[in-house]
């Protein structure tokens, strides 16, 4: 069990904001934009619920036939 603190959690974002409208989500980085929006004011344990829902987010992309974008 690995006991080492953590900081705070960082924002996903990697600065291609292009939102789908089909499901809500930013190409970049699959928040939506109340998350997106509201980022910078969530404690800890709900950064860590909104990123929790990003691998499923990702996976659902990837199924439906949609690329990520490479950061730049």
């Amino acid at each position: 069990m690995n006991d080492t603190p953590r900081g705070p959690a960082e924002s996903p974002c990697i600065n291609i904001c292009q939102m789908d409208a089909d499901t809500g989500w930013c190409a970049g980085c699959l928040r939506t934009l109340e998350e997106i929006g509201r980022w910078s004011s969530l404690d800890e344990v709900r950064r860590q619920e909104v990123l929790a829902r990003l691998p499923l987010r990702r996976t659902q992309w990837l199924s439906e036939g949609r690329e990520l974008p490479a950061p730049p």
